[in-house]
């Protein structure tokens, strides 16, 4: 849904091109982005997932499947090359009257063709191409409700002469924990067969590389998986060097050569799935083939499964459900300002990136983690408070039973096997009450802090309140002797590795995460009437607040962290590292810092860190690995954490911004950190520009404006957060929707649709220069209220808001 006017959209806009550069362009509406030239920077991806089953795929067809873990349940084989991006699922077309054979998607015969694009969009992948007057249209997607991917392949004949075509598919079987690079151990324990009632090759393993109850490494993978046609087939094979050829590759396959599948399956091959298909195609005639990819855990589904998806009407009725159900998320919350960049990350891509890549699929080219991190997706969960809270409640008690009973967490955890791993990381377990926060400020569900769990290791379950006081209350207990929180192994940056494992360093970020967490829950304590202990929260809070303020301090800005000996970094007496991001802006956003020191550190920000590409997480870089500060250090200068814009810290920059009302520096560091501002130079960005960016190289790097770690990252649901409740300025609080904007004073009007305990508010906001500056007026209904707060509408489920912003 795009906003068109206050009441009014428009549905399928034609496609006109947006942002466009050598490589690609955005669609009119943006949810769509169309890759012209397959030769990108770097591999340009899109995650598609349905909640369990999910896949990655490349511009040029690369990439692999899973179901629930894309570590430990890998269905295809793949492995990590961002150069070659030489693994994926791959179709040939063969003209059998002159022999010749093509790839439709570019890889793996990397072909010259006549015409070729790669279109990503919101829970889709489309290839088109032309060679030799034969174009192949080939779309996958994941149906919302089957654990399987569907390739949708349309062939049509443009010759003046009727064209004798075969079809070839290949991919090869994984089958388990992933990636498998022990292949001739892995391929032994995995056997194939062919169905000749449903004419679908069939596959599964006799080894699971997880712990079970009969022992590691001693149980079956649960699963078959399965791949077919819609049609009859002419031919399969599952032998890989059956269809490769000795000494031969993907580009040049026996198979193609010869024209013919052996037909062979076992235990005894190195299992790959390969289907033929023939075709006579008349001038002008088309033709449509499906091929189903899957698993299940019931053998006896698969041929139920598959007669469903070939009946007429079958696959284009679960793609229009997957198109219906994307909208469903998107068009909850959105908006229409004068900026198309902002309308397009805000209303599709940063929603879908969070939802498919980071919470659902836990994957992408740069990481495949397949687990959850406690404080990773809990964050990210944050993006279902728009659209559908119920998900972001389910989030928050997923992760509240993998809490110790002593209050500590797992830093992150496996779904199948539940190992995760136990570490010291300081600031994990507080996420937990932050995420509840948030929740209660949306839903004003209170119920839900009596909502009873159980922890992690334990039967025994205690309500979600205590768990959330269980965190806070083990983070109280770890403080230095001069009253600052112990930053332990980490603390949200994990790259501070070596800071304080002898349990003596300190952490100002954490110090500031803290207070922000004791005050905030201070409001939920008072609420249930536990008055003792939300008085002795903000007693803590106060002192802690005091000194941070007196020791924390370093002239022009909060210093970092101390480490176990005492030494301070990011301060003004170090020669790198001598300032970092967070704690300038956790100051701001916290409210550590008041008054002129709130401008103070800011302008520190804007003079020490800002850089054309965002704010950098420290600088300068630090040039040679110091063990007492961790991995942080050992990065090459510039890169991730050491010296680059690390775009999740980067979005609460502009959180900080928006507190100050600085809707210049605001808007300046959004566009920096843009990654379709950035796309605009894609040699120098390389990344995707649909999606934000784990991180950007910074100026001490030779590659100064690259960007890194695409999909993966927690920035995606941050900058959609910052966006709606700070730029443009619409934030749910216990009692209603605050309005409070900080976007460019030159936007005169925008359009907005948030939606806020089961009502739908279409809300036009607009400049008035009669009005002081910064007053804000509200109409509901045609009806002025007092002050800048809309109370929940119970009543009804759409209303209409005009919102006037005084400019002077």
């Amino acid at each position: 849904m795009y906003i068109t006017s206050l009441f009014s959209f428009t549905f399928n806009l034609p496609i006109m091109r947006k942002f466009e550069t050598k490589y690609g362009y955005f669609s009119e509406n943006g949810k769509e982005f169309v890759i012209t030239d397959y030769n990108t920077p770097k591999p340009w991806i899109n995650v598609i997932s349905n909640g369990k089953y999910g896949l990655v795929i490349s511009q040029v067809n690369g990439g692999f499947s899973w179901l629930d873990n894309s570590n430990l349940n890998r269905i295809t084989r793949w492995q990590q090359d961002l150069i070659q991006d030489n693994w994926g699922k791959y179709f040939y077309i063969k003209d059998e009257s002159s022999g010749k054979y093509w790839s439709p998607t570019i890889k793996p015969m990397l072909n010259p063709l006549d015409e070729y694009t790669c279109t990503h969009g919101i829970g889709y992948t489309c290839f088109h191409s032309i060679y030799k007057k034969i174009e192949a249209n080939l779309r996958v997607f994941i149906p919302v409700e089957y654990d399987s991917e569907i390739w949708t392949l349309t062939i049509q004949n443009y010759d003046s002469i009727d064209r004798n075509l075969s079809i070839y598919t290949y991919l090869e079987w994984c089958l388990g924990a992933a990636p498998d690079n022990h292949r001739e151990f892995h391929k032994t324990f995995i056997e194939t067969e062919f169905n000749s009632q449903t004419e679908a090759i069939l596959a599964t393993k006799r080894l699971w590389e997880i712990p079970a109850d009969r022992g590691h490494w001693n149980t079956d993978w649960p699963y078959t998986a399965y791949f077919a046609c819609s049609e009859q087939v002419d031919g399969f094979e599952t032998d890989k060097e059956n269809f490769i050829g000795r000494l031969r590759s993907l580009a040049q396959p026996l198979a193609l050569e010869l024209g013919t599948l052996n037909g062979q399956t076992g235990k005894w091959n190195d299992p790959i799935a390969s289907l033929k298909k023939s075709i006579h195609l008349k001038p002008g005639e088309s033709h449509i083939f499906h091929f189903f990819l899957g698993i299940e855990k019931e053998k006896s589904n698969i041929p139920v499964i598959i007669k469903k998806l070939r009946s007429e009407g079958s696959v284009e009725s679960e793609y229009k459900k997957v198109i219906e159900n994307w909208a469903n998320i998107t068009d909850k919350t959105c908006i229409e300002t004068p900026d198309d960049a902002i309308n397009f990350m805000t209303n599709s891509w940063l929603q879908y990136q969070t939802i498919s890549g980071r919470i659902w699929a836990r994957a992408a080219y740069y990481q495949q983690s397949g687990a959850y991190g406690y404080r990773d997706q809990l964050q990210d969960s944050q993006i279902f408070l728009y659209s559908d809270p119920e998900l972001t409640k389910k989030q928050i008690l997923l992760h509240a039973t993998h809490q110790f009973k002593e209050g500590h967490v797992l830093h992150w955890w496996h779904p199948l096997s539940e190992q995760g791993l136990d570490a010291s990381m300081s600031d994990d377990l507080l996420w937990l009450p932050f995420l509840v926060i948030q929740y209660l400020k949306e839903t004003a569900e209170w119920s839900v802090l009596s909502e009873q769990i159980s922890y992690y290791g334990s039967e025994e379950k205690e309500s979600l309140l205590k768990h959330c006081l269980k965190a806070i209350d083990l983070v109280l207990t770890r403080m230095s002797d001069r009253g600052l929180p112990l930053i332990l192994a980490g603390d949200w940056n994990d790259g501070l590795s070596g800071v304080g494992l002898k349990k003596k360093g300190e952490s100002i970020w954490l110090a500031h995460f803290l207070y922000y967490i004791l005050t905030e829950m201070g409001i939920i304590l008072k609420h249930e009437n536990l008055e003792a202990k939300e008085s002795g929260y903000l007693k803590q809070a106060k002192i802690i607040k005091e000194t941070v303020n007196n020791i924390g301090w370093d002239d022009e800005w909060y210093w970092r962290a101390s480490k176990d000996n005492g030494e301070i970094i990011g301060s003004k007496a170090n020669k790198e590292g001598r300032i970092f991001l967070n704690p300038q802006t956790w100051a701001v956003i916290a409210g550590v810092a008041e008054g002129d020191r709130q401008k103070r550190v800011m302008k520190s920000v804007e003079q020490n860190l800002e850089s054309d590409v965002g704010p950098l997480l420290l600088y300068p870089a630090y040039l040679k690995p110091d063990c007492n500060i961790g991995y942080l250090s050992r990065y090459a200068p510039g890169v991730r954490e050491n010296g680059g814009v690390y775009a999740h810290a980067a979005t609460w920059a502009i959180w900080a911004a928006c507190i100050l009302k600085d809707s210049s520096l605001v808007y300046r560091l959004y566009k920096k950190i843009s990654p379709i501002y950035n796309g605009k130079n894609p040699e120098r960005y390389m990344a995707e520009p649909y999606v934000t960016p784990g991180n950007i190289d910074g100026p001490d790097s030779p590659y100064y404006g690259r960007g890194g770690w695409s999909w993966y990252t927690g920035s995606a649901a941050w900058l959609f957060r910052i966006t709606i409740d700070h730029l443009i300025g619409i934030r749910a609080d216990y009692d209603g929707l605050i309005i409070d904007p900080c976007y460019p004073v030159d936007w005169e009007t925008i359009y907005i649709t948030r939606s806020f305990r089961n009502t739908e508010y279409r809300i036009k906001m607009a400049n008035d220069s009669k009005l002081p500056d910064g007053q804000i007026d509200i109409w509901v209904e045609e009806k002025k209220i007092k002050g800048n707060k809309l109370p929940p509408c119970v009543e009804k489920n759409n209303v209409k808001v005009i919102v006037k912003r005084g400019i002077s």
